[in-house]
């Protein structure tokens, strides 16, 4: 039972992940369309056909519908694939074009940088709304229980996706990402308390990494269903299927999860018992106290997750936001390249998330002690993400761009499942969802530092100083584990 309880939310998780990527793959959403060469002489063009005029360095195309526009060479690609006949316009499009928030005849570079800036902007009001909600929700969560803690934040940020199809500009595109981030950081900390309640000590971390992975495979699903979505429906109905999701998905949550394991009916005796008598004393103890935060930020242990998240959680959001948006720049894929290109990351994150929860989970069965695992666990994921961060900062395609990128986000989680598992490993079930909650707060912190930094540091098209920052985050995280966790 208590893996089909885990199933459910590894599910509504996979969900969340495509609703929070509903903006970013549908920001800027080009397409190419191919147009056959002709020569300036060329008396009858047919549509479908291009020309090309030196002196004015802009090509004349030939549209299917009849229509005739004149574009700038930077938005064509000559000979593409090789055909030595052909040229390919990258069309704009998206939800920054389409509510006409930056200028669609803007030059390339200039585009680029108002589409980034408010892109950033935006994301930091959703990752403020975000960092508060882990707060509320955390203590949430520990008040009302999980069965009642999904609910509400699966109606919130359910309805605030479907609200975005309203959008008219910044302010409402601000206003729903804002509720958006208010039910999104929900399940975190009350996949963490789920997770106290529901697993034996030594099953929590892989626990945890199947919870991570559902991230990861709503990232994989990500880009291929929001951008064919999009392409066979546009922006705004996007929005409301994908929010819908979230609302049916609590029909089975009621009826799978009644109850905590003691008390569930659907739970035999002996899985029961081997919950109950994996957890710690006082897991169990209905008459525990909860830890308030002046508590927890009284105690040493609290600041390697507080830290440690706020360092490393950066990493995951800066591919999580700007992935299409790199992807579009510096290798000029469209939204169709984008959507075959982008999931590669993220198996990679799904494997780094359930074997790093395996990991740590074997050592702890082997009589390793649980502190000693988790930072083995953390220093391996340390050690892959590195070498990659600083390769893929020399990528020279895209194919070699995501392959590292896969090994990127698959050490990130082998770390971060393990940072995340801390609070049911320091502290009883009415505490886990406060830490918890900590810890997402501080890493929306970091996060939203990071998200003001990218259009600034990436501006003229070089990702260099991106990579670099993720880099330097690396061993910040790790020291700040080592430094505050004791037994």
């Amino acid at each position: 039972m208590r893996w089909l309880v885990l199933g459910i939310i590894v599910l509504i998780t996979i969900i969340n992940y495509l609703d929070r990527g509903t903006l970013n793959y549908m920001w800027i959403a080009n397409t190419k369309i191919d147009y056959t060469l002709l020569e300036a002489s060329a008396s009858m063009p047919s549509s479908g056909s291009a020309i090309f005029h030196q002196d004015l360095h802009q090509y004349t195309l030939y549209n299917q519908d009849g229509t005739t526009q004149n574009v700038d060479t930077a938005y064509i690609l000559v000979h593409p694939n090789g055909q030595t006949n052909k040229v390919q316009y990258i069309k704009k499009g998206g939800i920054a074009i389409d509510l006409k928030l930056v200028d669609p005849n803007l030059p390339p570079a200039e585009l680029a940088k108002q589409s980034k800036k408010l892109l950033s902007y935006i994301t930091m009001f959703f990752m403020f709304a975000y960092g508060v909600s882990q707060l509320v929700s955390g203590k949430l969560y520990d008040k009302i229980g999980t069965r009642k803690g999904f609910f509400v934040s699966v109606v919130i940020w359910s309805l605030a996706d479907m609200c975005t199809s309203f959008a008219t500009g910044v302010s409402s595109l601000i206003n729903c990402r804002m509720l958006l981030g208010l039910g999104e950081a929900g399940p975190w900390p009350g996949a963490v308390k789920s997770n106290a309640e529901w697993f034996p000590v030594k099953e929590r971390a892989l626990a945890q990494g199947l919870f991570g992975a559902g991230g990861s495979v709503g990232s994989i699903l990500a880009p291929v269903i929001i951008s064919m979505l999009y392409l066979a429906f546009g922006w705004k109905q996007t929005f409301l299927i994908v929010g819908s999701l979230g609302l049916i998905w609590l029909i089975p949550w009621f009826i799978i999860n009644k109850a905590t394991p003691a008390k569930h009916p659907w739970v035999s005796e002996e899985e029961r018992n081997h919950i109950l008598g994996g957890q710690t004393a006082t897991a169990t103890n209905t008459n525990d106290q909860a830890k308030s935060w002046g508590e927890l930020l009284r105690l040493k242990n609290s600041y390697a997750i507080i830290l440690g998240r706020f360092f490393l959680d950066p990493i995951w959001w800066m591919f999580v936001t700007w992935l299409p948006i790199y992807l579009g720049e510096v290798f000029k894929l469209d939204i169709k390249q984008i959507a075959f290109s982008a999931w590669v990351p993220y198996v990679g994150a799904a494997i780094g998330a359930i074997s790093g929860g395996v990991f740590s989970g074997r050592l702890i069965k082997q009589g390793v002690a649980v502190n000693k695992a988790r930072k083995r666990a953390i220093i391996i994921g340390a050690c892959v993400i590195l070498p990659a961060m600083i390769a893929a900062a020399f990528a020279t395609t895209a194919l070699v761009a995501v392959l590292l990128m896969a090994f990127i986000l698959g050490g990130f989680q082998f770390a971060v499942v393990n940072i995340q598992t801390l609070p049911s490993d320091f502290h009883t079930g009415k505490t886990v969802g406060s830490l918890a909650g900590l810890g997402g707060a501080a890493a929306v912190m970091g996060t939203i530092v990071s998200m003001f930094a990218v259009p600034y540091i990436t501006a003229g098209g070089n990702w260099l100083l991106f990579f670099a920052m993720g880099a330097i985050m690396v061993p910040l995280a790790v020291t700040c584990v080592f430094a505050f966790s004791k037994n």
